[in-house]
């Protein structure tokens, strides 16, 4: 038991790590935009740099949406230890072949819309493994607090990501990527040696890794027990059909909607709003990030003692429309209110965001109608992502469109996918409650 806790902890830490490096190699755009507008207006002759901006993290977020679809379908097929650490050796390859196009003198939008393209979908590897190998260690009666305090490694990434991004960001961005992209190559070396992707491993480097670690105190060997699961991979439209797959996935597109278009545009709108420094703009943009954490907790720990994930969400975003119409009025006041503002934010929208990419996601992939079969859950984590993914492309494409009329017209789109995310969450919640009227009677 001591032993089974202690891997527990073990792939946690490591899953964690993992994730962190994926969004910490995303994040360097968000940040170099402040600082290199004005060298593309230079160097393309173009003013319209924000739609410039939006055409680039577009390339990145359509590549990641539409990859995530086929990307749980592999997960479910392949050793994810191998599937992990492929990913993010050609993730940290991509991330730093962008920053490089700073020192080789490339100011061809072909070229970073390719590398975008390309980074995105190798992206998609990481979400559908980690949130498996995670579902496959932990069972659901703590799994909102344990996948709640697990999941703040995609705040840990944007803060780690806008910190290393903004100590090189006014001297030489290309720095921004390449560091980056070197911290993510080597999780994925990290990765090929100690990820145990499963309790009961069925791979037998996995079972014979187990094994030399499983030492009694007489110092001999406690065999580990090992079943394998012979049940087949379930197809696309069979995990659509598992009750609150679709309307959990309708949900995480708007929540995914307004949340990435804080990832990619708050350090320019900051910049803009209240005339902060590339650095300093970056910075503050953490903040956002750090109250996602606490949010996500919250939402992870709420939903565990209440036994309701969708009602968690749909509270939490009752309070986000209002609180995003504030920061936008009075957020840049004084640095007292910008800072609660975009902790309170972030709280509130990464909460519903993190719960479902994480608890509801394992739950739906466990579901009892699977009779057992774990190999839905890549599937599931992706499927819900993937649709997650499309609003997270539409939210910077139209921030970037939009934001040349004013930052307001920004924040009212933000506000109009809160309350449409709202009435989504009101379908899974009245699922939620007829599978329990079910299940009761």
């Amino acid at each position: 038991q001591i032993a089974r806790q202690r891997y527990r902890g073990f792939i946690l830490l490591l899953t964690f790590l993992f994730y962190t490096a994926y969004h910490l190699s995303r994040k360097p755009i968000s940040i170099v935009k402040v600082s290199v507008r004005l060298q593309v207006w230079r160097c393309w002759m173009l003013d319209n740099y924000q739609a410039l901006f939006g055409v680039l993290d577009n390339c990145f977020l359509v590549a990641y949406a539409i990859g995530m679809f086929f990307s749980g379908i592999f997960g479910e097929r392949l050793p994810l230890r191998y599937y992990l650490s492929a990913g993010m050796l050609l993730s940290g390859l991509f991330t730093a072949l962008f920053g490089l196009g700073f020192y080789w003198n490339i100011h061809s939008l072909g070229y970073y819309g390719f590398i975008q393209v390309m980074n995105g979908l190798m992206q998609t590897t990481g979400w559908p493994a980690v949130v498996a190998c995670v579902g496959n260690w932990f069972g659901k009666g703590r799994r909102g607090f344990i996948m709640g305090v697990w999941n703040s490694h995609t705040s840990v990434g944007n803060i780690l990501g806008s910190l290393i991004a903004g100590a090189f960001v006014s001297s030489a961005w290309g720095m921004s990527f390449i560091v980056p992209g070197l911290i993510i190559a080597s999780t994925g070396i990290l990765c090929f040696f100690f990820l145990i992707e499963s309790e009961s491993p069925s791979f037998s480097d996995q079972e014979s890794a187990a094994n030399d670690t499983h030492m009694q105190s007489n110092g001999d060997i406690e065999p580990a027990q090992t079943t394998e699961d012979h049940s087949e991979a379930i197809s696309f439209c069979g995990a659509l059909r598992i009750p609150g797959v679709v309307e959990f996935s309708l949900c995480l597109l708007f929540a995914k909607l307004v949340s990435y278009t804080f990832l990619y545009w708050l350090p320019l709108y900051i910049s803009n709003v209240a005339h902060f420094e590339a650095k300093e703009a970056g910075d503050m943009s953490t903040l956002f990030d750090v109250g996602g954490i606490v949010g996500g907790i919250m939402a992870g720990v709420v939903s565990d003692y209440t036994g309701g994930r969708a009602t968690t969400c749909w509270v939490m975003l009752i309070a986000a429309a209002p609180m995003l119409f504030l920061y936008n009025s009075i957020g840049q006041r004084s640095l007292g209110t910008t800072i609660g503002m975009l902790l309170l934010c972030g709280g509130l929208v990464n909460g519903p965001y993190a719960l479902i990419t994480t608890a509801v996601s394992a739950d739906l992939g466990t579901h009892e109608t699977l009779r057992g079969n774990s190999r839905a859950l890549s599937t599931v984590a992706a499927i819900i992502d993937g649709t997650g993914s499309i609003g997270a492309a539409l939210g910077p494409l139209l921030a970037g469109l939009i934001s040349p009329t004013g930052w307001n017209n920004v924040f009212y789109m933000l506000i109009s996918a809160d309350i449409t995310c709202r009435k989504s969450y009101r379908a899974a919640l009245y699922g939620q409650k007829k599978q329990l009227k079910l299940k009761a009677g």
